[in-house]
């Protein structure tokens, strides 16, 4: 057993080795837009926290006028920043950053909420794992608790630009409480050490929405560090509550900035394949099924998202972070 004298907590890993660290400063950094009373009660599951050394970062992106900025100040770790303008998910994170104090930012969903125990066994975890570049925990349905959203990630497939969620829509039976390198986390619940984030820089902002911390985990392990899951700690997470599901801002952004991540990431061999798939198969494929079903702004959606990126290609490669 490795002793500390400074205050800490022993940690037990996966192969029954015994550490005593250390509690490392945590900073939580959230986006409100429009959901005061969804972020409350992310702050609220936040002060009920085992661990204490933590402080959390709330941006309110743009939304109308409430009393979210008075209500936060009855949470004394809570900093409160507003910006006069929706800057996306990932342009709403980076503002909040300067505000981090902590040796580790954790970015999380303001539709989230965490349990008691959540940093018990995590942050032992990270602060032993050499080269970690960024981490998720397991996810689950806020309103389906026996449901899993996410337990890892599938690669990338260069062809269709898409990745899966291991475990999505499994029932909970433990069967995903263990920990493995991953290729992607989930945008809902993202750790990511100071660092890394010193080396990479933030999240690209012209993403606006979807995609944009899959281009940002390319981008840590294009740096040489490692992604990880971690299934022994989960959070709930109320899926969709701020886009909906199925709406055409929704199909917009995923479509938009599926070719938009494959233009920054990948070769001119595989970007063509990709436009030819887009092109020839996708476009064609989901437009009609749109159209089938009567949802002509879903298509007209979908149409704007491909476009986009035959419209501005100067921007295919450029560093917007």
């Amino acid at each position: 057993m490795l002793v500390s004298k400074k205050k800490g907590f022993i940690f037990e890993d996966i192969n029954q080795q015994h550490f005593t660290l250390a509690q490392p400063k945590i900073s939580f950094l959230t986006v409100n837009f429009n959901q005061p009373d969804i972020t409350l009660d992310l702050l609220n599951s936040l002060v009920k926290l085992e661990n204490q050394d933590w402080e959390c970062i709330v941006v309110d992106n743009g939304s109308a006028a409430s009393s979210l900025e008075e209500d936060v100040k009855d949470f004394p770790k809570v900093k409160f920043l507003r910006s006069d303008e929706n800057l996306g998910f990932a342009g709403g994170n980076n503002i909040g950053l300067d505000l981090c104090e902590g040796a580790y930012i954790f970015l999380v969903n303001n539709d989230t909420e965490l349990p008691p125990d959540f940093l018990n066994q995590l942050i032992p975890f990270v602060e032993n794992t050499a080269n970690l570049g960024a981490l998720s925990p397991r996810i689950i349905y806020h309103d389906e608790p026996d449901l899993i959203q996410y337990a890892g990630s599938t690669e990338m497939n260069k062809v269709t630009i898409r990745s899966f969620g291991v475990g999505f829509r499994e029932k909970d039976q433990g069967q995903y409480n263990d920990i493995r390198k991953t290729p992607f986390t989930h945008g809902a619940a993202m750790l990511v050490p100071r660092k890394v984030l010193e080396i990479v820089g933030p999240m690209r902002e012209d993403y606006f929405l979807y995609y944009e911390e899959l281009d940002w985990c390319e981008r840590i392990r294009q740096a040489g560090f490692d992604i990880w899951y971690y299934g022994p700690t989960f959070l709930w997470h109320k899926e969709s509550v701020s886009t909906g599901r199925n709406s055409p801002f929704k199909t917009y952004y995923v479509n938009r900035n599926r070719l938009l991540f494959a233009r920054r990431n990948y070769d001119a061999k595989t970007r063509v394949l990709n436009y030819l798939y887009y092109s020839f198969i996708a476009l064609p494929k989901n437009i009609l099924s749109f159209l089938l079903k009567g949802e002509t702004q879903q298509a007209k959606a979908f149409w704007r998202g491909y476009v986009y990126n035959l419209t501005h290609k100067s921007s295919a490669h450029a560093d917007r972070y």
